[in-house]
């Protein structure tokens, strides 16, 4: 059964520091402290079985 997303929510900081040498090429999220990540993720977790569980309840 396919999951339907209606709102995603994208929040960026733009700044104008030059990457250190050490994190070039380092994939995506570079820069996040993985504090952040966790709480993402768990927001996305959360958020992802709300869905669900609606969907079920119909």
């Amino acid at each position: 059964m396919p999951i339907e997303i209606r709102e995603l929510t994208i929040k960026a900081t733009v700044g104008h520091a030059a990457p250190s040498p050490n994190r070039a090429g380092s994939g995506t999220g570079a820069n996040v402290p993985s504090v952040e990540k966790k709480a993402i993720i768990e927001e996305c977790v959360e958020r992802v079985l709300d869905i669900l569980q609606k969907q079920k309840e119909r």
